[in-house]
């Protein structure tokens, strides 16, 4: 199967409320040979405020922001006849599924375009640092890597890229991050080969419910405290395995003495769940989890030194007691509701809904035809459309697009939405102009200690275009 290897900058850190800037991508075959690449930048959308650190990171001008010839719209119907054309694919970035996809679908939804291209059948999704960590968990030699001052390795991408011999300097553009991305991972493929294809497996939600159904023993790499760990797990018993609530795979960790577990009450294992190290291992199926063969936890620590025996006996106890299984799944269940009923009842927003409510199947069929209708049509054919969410996003596009067909009342309506979002003075989800104009002041200092005069002038010309944003919804 071909990989799309792809990349974005953003206007903001937020997924929900920043836009896509600019993204890159690279498809190439199986042994990494380039097939086609591209690489898009946009106009910020009307009535968006930027984070002046985002805008920093990723080099982007006021100019680029304001002149370049594709709109924010005119980019993602760009992006989106790429996609489709490369399908059949796996589509992989550097730390992607927590970012970038994200970003990516929400970007769809709120464009009227079905948001889960990247990973729909018949396409498959991965992310290269969870690959690159695991590679690294396997053979320490795979990769060279810096070693930060907690004496752990560092994955981040540009130093990666530079600690293996190719050139970083452009790190942070799309199409850059995306070609250090393909070679990175074409590295760990010569030098890794028997591991690659295990660590592929799991890019398919399906696919790698199967493993944790079909599996009595298997490796799970995971990430945190800036150390990447080997676990050597047994799924629970095959009808009972899957999260209730949120559909991800449970495993036990079999360092744990499974017996006095059995006799737990549902309580009781809800308390024990709470422990540290914890018994119980998610699998979260849907974000590509790395799941290896079982050799690779029995080879590491704390698992080398225990019998093999008292490990088998373990995963045949754990797989075979339905019983078991049946009350882990009621006590996951408890604490999603539990943590569900908790939840801050604050106002969620349109734009941080895609999760809590699907676009329905009759309106996804439409969205083809939308795009396809003038902006006359496009402003009729909203009505169309069940969910009252869409009729939002798709008055906002054609403000941003053609806002001489919007009648006066709602064009007023649109502008005064946007003036009360972008001029508030208290602290909300999205950057607001006095926020940015704080944010700009603490870098001014910081730059202004440091000397560095390039980017004290970015940052008057930042000020200077949001003041004009300012004085143009102070109007509206």
């Amino acid at each position: 199967m071909n990989l799309a290897i792809w990349d974005i900058e953003s206007s903001s850190a937020s997924t929900d409320f920043g836009s896509i800037i600019e993204i890159g991508g690279i498809l190439v075959d199986e042994n990494f040979k380039e097939k086609d690449r591209f690489n898009l930048r946009c106009r910020l959308p009307e009535g968006e405020i930027p984070q002046a650190m985002a805008l920093i990171v990723n080099k982007t001008t006021i100019k680029q922001l304001t002149q370049v010839n594709l709109s924010h719209y005119q980019m993602l119907g760009e992006i989106e006849k790429i996609f489709r054309r490369w399908t059949p694919c796996c589509f992989l970035g550097w730390s992607n599924i927590g970012f970038d996809d994200e970003m990516l679908r929400k970007e769809f939804f709120k464009g009227i375009r079905y948001p889960y291209i990247t990973n729909a059948s018949p396409n498959k999704r991965h992310d290269g640092i969870n690959i690159a960590r695991a590679a690294y968990a396997v053979d320490q030699n795979v990769l060279e890597t810096e070693i930060n001052e907690k004496n752990n390795p560092v994955f981040k991408l540009e130093s990666l890229s530079r600690m293996n011999g190719f050139d970083s300097a452009g790190a942070h553009s799309a199409f850059f991050d995306a070609s250090l991305t393909a070679k990175v991972l074409g590295l760990i493929k010569r030098k890794q080969p028997d591991t690659w294809n295990d660590f592929l497996r799991t890019a398919n939600k399906i696919e790698t419910e199967t493993i944790i159904k079909k599996e009595d023993i298997f490796t799970l790499n995971e990430y945190f405290y800036g150390k990447s760990r080997l676990y050597l797990v047994s799924p629970l018993h095959p009808k009972y395995c899957i999260h209730p609530v949120y559909q991800w795979g449970q495993a036990v960790d079999l360092r744990v003495d499974i017996e006095p577990l059995l006799k737990m009450s549902i309580n009781e294992l809800k308390a024990e769940m709470k422990k540290t190290p914890k018994f119980l291992r998610t699998i979260r199926s849907n974000k590509a989890p790395i799941i290896l063969d079982k050799k690779y936890g029995m080879q590491a620590e704390p698992y080398s030194a225990m019998d093999i025996e008292l490990i088998n006996k373990r995963s045949k106890i754990i797989k075979g007691n339905e019983n078991f299984s049946k009350n882990i799944l009621t006590a996951l269940r408890e604490i999603a509701e539990d943590k569900e009923q908790s939840k801050n009842q604050e106002d969620i927003y349109a734009e941080e809904s895609i999760y809590s409510k699907f676009t329905s199947n009759k309106d996804t069929a439409l969205f083809t035809a939308w795009h396809a209708a003038d902006w006359k049509d496009k402003l009729k054919l909203l009505s169309k459309f069940e969910d009252e969410r869409l009729h939002g996003f798709g008055k906002k596009i054609i403000y941003q697009e053609a806002p001489q067909v919007l009648p006066k009342d709602m064009l007023k309506s649109i502008q005064l939405g946007i003036a009360k979002r972008i001029l508030s003075t208290g602290k909300e989800k999205w950057w607001t102009i006095p926020t940015c104009f704080t944010e700009i002041d603490t870098l001014r200092d910081k730059y202004t200690n440091e000397n560095d005069v390039e980017k004290l002038k970015f940052l008057d010309e930042l000020n200077e275009y949001v003041t004009s944003i300012q004085k143009k919804y102070e109007n509206v």
